[in-house]
Parts: C-alpha cells; structure tokens; sequence
C-alpha cells in the first residue's frame, strides 16, 4: 500500500494518549536502522555477559518474525520522570525502578490499545512488545518520530527529553507513517565526562556504551564480583544508575521548552518505600522478595543487592575518613 493510501492514525493515537502515553508515532516494519552497528556493538564484547541479546539477532532483524503479516508498527513513549529520593543513608534507585514495573503497566495499556485496534479495524491482529521482547524499539522510536539518539545512546525527545520508556504494537493494518526524528547534540559532552566510570566510548565514529562498565549494568545485569577500580566509582548507585540523564540539557526545565523535566502523570510509578543501604546490605530472601515483589528492581538478585549496598557503604566509609 502506497503512502498516501494507508489508514489515518489520528483515532489511534488519541486513544494512546487517553490510556496516558505521552508520545505516539507510526513507522513500517522495516529491518532497523542500526541493525550492524548493533551487532559490531555485540562483536566488540560491549554487552558484557547479556549473551541472550545474541541469541535474539535473528528476530531483532525482522519485526515481522514478532507478528507475521505486520504492516505498521505504533510506538508509545510513557513518561517515568520524578523526583528521586536522596540522602546519604539511601540506596541510589535510578527512577525507572522507583515504582511499579514498567513493563507491566505498558504492557496493560498496549494490550488496551490492542483490543481498541480490534474494534475499530475487525480482523486485524496486534501484539504488545516491552523492551523484554526480541526488539530495537530504540530504533522504531526514532523512524516513528518520538526522538533522535543522544551520544548516552538513549532516545532524546527535543521537546520533552529523554525520561520516558518505549512500548511497542505491531499491527496488520497500514497506518499513515510519521517522519523519523532528527536532531543531536552537537558539541554537548555532558554525558561522556560525568559518566563516573567512563563507559560511554566512541566505537568506529559512533558513541556507544560499554556495558561492562556500566553502572546500570554492573548493578543490575552483572552477578559476579565487581572489580575494584569499577566499585569505587558507583557514587551510592545501587540499582541502575541516571547519571547521563541527570545532565542532559535536554532533560533540563526551560521556559521556551515546558515540557522538558515534566513530572509523570501516572499514579502507577509513585515512588515505593526503599530500605537504607545498611538495611539492604542485610537483606533476608524473604524480604527482598517482599521488597521487589511488582518492580523492575527484581531482576536485581538478593545477592547482588546485597554486594551492591556493600559496596555502597564501604566507599561512603572510604570517603568520609
């Protein structure tokens, strides 16, 4: 079906924004943009011990391996931004963990937008993708216009910066395409020098993140031993890590930009109660289950957010003497 001839997406993304996302864009089915820079990215060793995203290449290469017959895919971006808890007793909690897991709540509300496609084209078919499933979505944000990649390698929305996650719906009907992103960022370095272990790097002209030495990364992903030189720069972070993002001047409240830094309007990611660091240095099973039971934080294991809060102590410790 030829550009002009595909199905108007107003009704739809007036329905994306009633259900609470905050950005919306269509783009086609296409194999992603960055597909080989992806896998140079894996090649070089980049991914640490994620060997899972590997395995994934294959369906990563065609979207349609996800839906067959898909003929557009709708790209939901869901603001997460809030105020996150500080103190020298608190465990650092990036605020994509500061409340329910996102993953169900997109979930939910794609699956809702699926059955409203149901309705409104009968006999088309959808499927609801999370970063969980075998997908760039990054890629397919940026095609479908919700934002252009920064050097920290996240989406950045002009207008509204970058703290807000991506969902995606793969859908058989053909939708009128939006215009991909442009932008950058120009001669700003801010993520590059305050990254506290220096893991965004240039890979063959390219700014990249090493993961291996990633605080997201080694707090969340890593099970084994963090080597010494890497824990002694993890600043308190216990659970992933907002560094990038913290200083990203596109993340900053302008007057000329009101939308940038706003607060999420979604009740589900209200911050949870976290325990001190010495609380979780200490953390029974039974407790940590508790704790992330409904939280992206539970793909920290106790262990690891045991080592994590120890090694949050000792460098408070080391610095204060």
């Amino acid at each position: 079906m030829s550009s002009d001839t595909r199905l108007d997406s107003s009704g739809l993304k007036s329905e994306a924004m009633r259900l609470g996302f905050s950005l919306v864009g269509v783009c086609a089915p296409t194999s992603p943009p960055h597909l080989d820079a992806y896998k140079a990215w894996i090649s070089k060793g980049f991914a640490g011990s994620m060997d899972y995203l590997e395995r994934h290449l294959p369906m990563k290469s065609d979207p349609r391996s996800l839906l067959p017959g898909a003929s557009s895919i709708v790209v939901v971006g869901l603001n997460y931004n809030q105020t996150r808890p500080e103190g020298p007793e608190r465990p650092g909690i990036a605020k994509y963990a500061l409340g329910r897991d996102y993953h169900k709540v997109i979930r939910s509300k794609l699956t809702k937008l699926g059955r409203w496609m149901a309705l409104e084209f009968p006999g088309s078919q959808s499927r609801a993708c999370v970063d969980s499933a075998p997908i760039m979505e990054r890629d397919f944000g940026q095609l479908a216009g919700l934002g252009w990649f920064g050097k920290n390698t996240l989406l950045i929305n002009s207008e509204r910066g970058s703290w807000f996650f991506l969902g995606v719906l793969l859908t058989t009907v053909e939708l009128a395409l939006d215009e991909p992103s442009e932008g950058g960022c120009g001669t700003c370095n801010r993520c590059i020098d305050a990254c506290p272990t220096g893991a965004i790097v240039n890979l063959d002209g390219r700014w990249q993140v090493d993961a291996r030495s990633c605080i997201s990364y080694l707090t969340i992903e890593h099970a084994d031993s963090i080597e010494s030189d890497l824990a002694r720069r993890m600043n308190g972070w216990t659970v992933g890590c907002d560094v990038c993002q913290d200083v990203c001047p596109f993340n900053t409240p302008r007057a000329t930009q009101p939308l940038r830094a706003t607060p999420t309007q979604e009740p589900d990611f209200n911050v949870r109660s976290w325990p001190s660091l010495i609380e979780l240095a200490n953390l029974s099973e039974g407790a940590w289950d508790e704790l992330t039971r409904g939280s992206a934080a539970r793909r920290v294991g106790v262990e690891q957010m045991r080592r994590n809060a120890r090694i949050n102590i000792e460098n408070a410790t080391r610095f204060s003497d």
